[in-house]
């Protein structure tokens, strides 16, 4: 199973071209949201997923956001170019998550999740910390496309379904199942792309904290309470936040930022839902 994940990867087809203005872009101080726009706007794909998230109960916006434009101004260029990447990463993988019993939605809506935690509570404690992290907490989940695709291959999809319904801990069985973490996986994809270290080494090492390199254990623990937050199969269960909890105090961040900024993230959602 291993050799062929590994070979999965390494056969991957190259990212498109939009991908590499984006992240070319991101590198540029300054940037305007008309250059953003000019991007985005080669590939209708890209728009119709940002306004559609736009629009989401994430937000809730008084009124219907119909330009990519407003989008931009209403979700910031960071939080927009994430969905953006998101996207097109997804559709080149070309896959699903029927091994995990959820749609794509499902995972563009913990994704887009991902992200809002991200500028809810990480802004509160460190503005610049959040810009680096918005990228890594929305793209972290992206291997589960490729374990999926491997275990239904394999035709292991109702064992897998049966493992994940038993066991709280979802990375568990992605390695029981395929040799590896899905964090390990997600960072093998976009080092094999050629993607930034800041994505590759804060993705890679979550859930191995006892081998990641010192400068980036803070944003490894953010996006390891971040990813139990996002479960894609119960995205801010009451379960996920205990969990959550656990890990704030156990990694000595401020509780009281964390909890209210989920506080305040679960009222949005069901005020606009």
């Amino acid at each position: 199973m291993k050799k062929k994940l590994v070979q999965k990867i390494d056969s991957l087809p190259p990212l498109p071209g939009s991908i590499i203005e984006l992240d070319d872009f991101k590198k540029v101080k300054n940037s305007t949201p008309e250059k953003l726009v000019k991007i985005i706007e080669q590939d209708p794909l890209m728009v119709t997923t940002i306004l559609r998230v736009a629009n989401s109960s994430m937000f809730g916006f008084r009124s219907k956001v119909d330009t990519l434009s407003r989008a931009i101004h209403l979700l910031g260029m960071n939080f927009t170019i994430s969905v953006a990447m998101g996207t097109l990463i997804q559709d080149t993988l070309k896959s699903n998550l029927c091994a995990y019993a959820v749609t794509t939605d499902d995972f563009m809506f913990s994704s887009a999740l991902a992200s809002k935690i991200v500028n809810t509570w990480i802004s509160s404690i460190d503005f610049d910390l959040k810009d680096e992290l918005l990228l890594p907490a929305f793209l972290q989940e992206t291997g589960k496309f490729v374990i999926s695709e491997v275990i239904q291959e394999n035709k292991q999809t109702e064992e897998f379904l049966d493992c994940l319904n038993k066991n709280d801990d979802m990375t568990l069985c992605e390695e029981e199942f395929v040799g590896y973490s899905c964090a390990r996986i997600t960072a093998n994809i976009f080092k094999n792309w050629s993607l930034g270290h800041n994505l590759v080494f804060s993705i890679g090492f979550v859930g191995d904290l006892k081998n990641c390199p010192k400068e980036f254990i803070k944003k490894v623990q953010i996006l390891e309470i971040i990813k139990i937050l996002t479960n894609i199969r119960e995205p801010l269960s009451h379960k996920a936040i205990e969990k959550a909890v656990e890990k704030v105090i156990e990694y000595k961040l401020d509780l009281e930022h964390f909890v209210n900024a989920i506080d305040a993230i679960k009222e949005e959602l069901g005020k606009n839902s």
